[in-house]
């Protein structure tokens, strides 16, 4: 570890040295963007996840000097991989970097990549407000590129914590959006039911009987096997339970649903704030009578 931070500082001082001397332009940059990356993989290699990143960044600089923008690029996305250990505000800055110079030379598809990697990072300190923004660009630039599986996959994401954020009708669209899509493509022709029981349950939680109801019926011109799946029948009997304000039978429909598909925690979660409004509907119309 001692040795790998000694020769660490070496390459970095012999870096320094040569940005500071006297050289050819262009070849004092590439030899010390040579030894700082020397410098940097030594750091990594004494788990110095902090000095990694700095000489990282410094890389980054050299290649910028040498207009090698892809290159620059790689540096600040290794930069972030290392202070990801440490600092996730330092990841992230590194990867907008590298995102604005992917933009810059057009590899769209790389700055979409980290666009995601971004929003995973806010996501993983609980910032879903942020997570949501990252998401949806990356979700955009994927889009533009055609690479529409992982359009969808940051789209979802974005879907899944509107909902947590009481955003539903933008959860709405989204599903259904992904559902219309995945009905013209064979592979995902599976996961059409999963989209729009997503969407469903989204609509439940905004309250609205007659919404519900139309809803189910725009699904079946979706797709006309919707109406013949378990997905569907759970959906109109939870609808119904709440038309009846019945929470022994919304309980009892949810009890039997989860029985035979397991319901996640993010589904689990929307149907509690369901249940607590018929709940709390319930207890308003005691107190009437």
């Amino acid at each position: 570890m001692g040795d790998q931070i000694a020769r660490a500082e070496e390459f970095e001082k012999k870096a320094e040295k040569k940005l500071n001397g006297w050289g050819l332009f262009g070849s004092k940059y590439e030899d010390a963007a040579d030894l700082f990356d020397k410098a940097a993989n030594s750091f990594k290699l004494a788990k110095s996840w902090d000095k990694a990143g700095s000489t990282y960044v410094k890389l980054a600089t050299c290649h910028l000097k040498l207009e090698s923008k892809h290159e620059a690029a790689q540096a600040y996305v290794d930069s972030a991989h290392c202070y990801k250990k440490t600092s996730v505000n330092e990841a992230i800055s590194c990867l907008e970097q590298a995102v604005n110079l992917f933009c810059e030379i057009g590899r769209l598809s790389m700055a979409a990549r980290y666009l995601k990697e971004i929003a995973e990072l806010y996501e993983s300190e609980q910032n879903i407000e942020q997570s949501i923004v990252y998401f949806e660009k990356s979700a955009d630039l994927f889009q533009n590129e055609e690479v529409t599986t992982s359009a969808n996959q940051c789209k979802q994401k974005v879907a899944q914590f509107a909902a947590q954020l009481e955003q539903y009708q933008k959860s709405i669209v989204i599903y259904e959006e992904i559902a219309r899509q995945s009905l013209n493509n064979n592979l995902l022709k599976y996961g059409v039911k999963g989209h729009l029981l997503n969407a469903g349950i989204c609509q439940l939680c905004k309250g609205d009987v007659v919404a519900i109801t139309n809803a189910l019926e725009r699904y079946q011109e979706l797709d006309p096997t919707f109406s013949g799946t378990r997905e569907y029948r759970f959906l109109a009997d939870i609808a119904a339970a709440i038309d009846e304000e019945d929470v022994v039978k919304f309980t009892d429909v949810v009890k039997e649903f989860d029985s035979m598909t397991p319901l996640d925690s993010w589904k689990t979660t929307l149907l509690l704030r369901v249940k607590e409004k018929l709940k709390a509907k319930e207890l308003e119309e005691d107190d009437l009578t």
